[in-house]
């Protein structure tokens, strides 16, 4: 497994976990990761891409759906930096 890529893990992972169709913007996940790392601190980063994930989820599942529960988050990641600062 050592040859194995982020775009392999994530299709094992959707497949072990039943998920059959998934278009997934990887790179808007990981900067959202980032940017709660950063916001926050680092164990916020899979919390609130979990979090994105299941309001995703709540709301329909949809690419658009994941697309604007990441934008939330990233605004809300903004915001707590800017009052940080």
């Amino acid at each position: 497994m050592a040859d194995m890529t982020l775009d392999d893990w994530v299709v094992m992972v959707a497949t072990e976990l039943g998920i059959k169709e998934l278009d997934l913007d990887t790179e808007s996940v990981l900067d959202l990761a980032a940017d709660a790392a950063h916001a926050v601190v680092r164990p916020a980063a899979p919390l609130t891409t979990f979090l994105a994930g299941l309001a995703a989820g709540m709301a329909g599942g949809s690419e658009s759906d994941l697309k604007d529960a990441i934008e939330t988050a990233t605004a809300l990641c903004e915001r707590i930096e800017e009052e940080s600062a």
